[in-house]
């Protein structure tokens, strides 16, 4: 009884979230259909029912492939080098913008931080390939000038760089984007802790450690256990755009390994065996991330 009472009373609510969830079953849960096509020997002529059926074939091939536990360690590593670049630096800016007192000067630098989040990963692939050139690249340049090194890198051709050079890229592209909603955080503070931290004698640096970082903590959590979810999605245009046969042992991620070997050779089933597997970890992951937070006793997602 108790439950209708509160669907009656947030019949609004429920009603404006009604096209979301119409939105979901057809494009998230109705397409759910087609995982059976991982277990088959799938032709696109036939219907789906009259395939001819390969039980865990896909999956073995996948487990015994060793170019595909190259391309997973390529995977979790860009993702891991992401997930902690984007953190550190969207918080660190989030901080650094927030103790700001000069409203014009935070507005340019914020307007600044956004603007490379709207350039397509075309655009920002070549001004990054064109930065780390070995001729005219700005960071050979500065690096001869002086001194530190004798001669110009070839940057993009050491497979070792490669994901130092998309953690790196991911920031600049997105550390102004993604500090927006720890800004947001920020505001939800009150500000009467930061007098009583100030008439107390407290420096800047302790009011950020004491109130600023602690305030933002759920934030913090929240965005953490649902980023764990994506750990196997480490981007697809940044390195397919990057990507060249000097680097591509530690560039090709899975989702590329997916259109080389799957998509593009017309193999469906092993495409879509990997998308499983993908999900599979990722519903791993989310689900850990958010029973430990649980039982530490921080803000979780359910």
């Amino acid at each position: 009884m108790l439950f209708v009472q509160k669907c009656k009373e947030q019949k609004v609510l429920l009603l404006m979230s009604l096209p979301f969830l119409i939105w979901l079953f057809i494009f998230r849960y109705v397409p759910l259909y087609g995982w059976t096509m991982a277990f088959q020997d799938f032709r696109p002529a036939r219907p789906i029912l009259e395939q001819d059926w390969a039980g865990w074939k896909h999956f073995e091939f996948l487990f015994t492939d060793p170019r595909f536990f190259e391309v997973l360690r390529n995977t979790l590593a860009m993702s891991f080098i992401n997930l902690v670049l984007g953190f550190v630096t969207a918080i660190t800016l989030a901080i650094l913008l927030n103790e700001l007192r000069n409203l014009t000067f935070k507005r340019v630098v914020q307007t600044i931080s956004y603007m490379p989040h709207f350039l397509s990963w075309v655009v920002a692939a070549g001004l990054v390939s064109y930065t780390l050139s070995l001729e005219n690249g700005i960071i050979n340049i500065i690096l001869t000038n002086l001194g530190i090194v004798k001669e110009p890198i070839l940057w993009l051709g050491i497979g070792e760089y490669f994901w130092g050079i998309i953690g790196a890229s991911d920031v600049w592209k997105n550390v102004g984007w993604n500090s927006i909603i720890y800004l947001a955080a920020i505001t939800m503070i009150d500000t009467e802790q930061y007098e009583a931290a100030e008439i107390d004698g407290a420096s800047r640096f302790q009011r950020i450690w004491y109130i600023t970082i602690p305030g933002m903590k759920t934030v913090i959590v929240i965005l953490l256990i649902m980023n764990l979810g994506y750990i196997l999605e480490s981007g697809f245009e940044a390195q397919y755009l990057l990507m060249n046969p000097m680097n591509m042992d530690y560039a090709e991620n899975l989702d590329i390994f997916v259109l080389r070997y799957g998509i593009s050779m017309g193999n469906f089933s092993l495409a879509t065996a990997a998308g499983i597997f993908k999900t599979v970890v990722s519903f791993i992951f989310l689900f850990s991330a958010n029973s430990i937070a649980k039982r530490l006793g921080e803000a979780r997602l359910f």
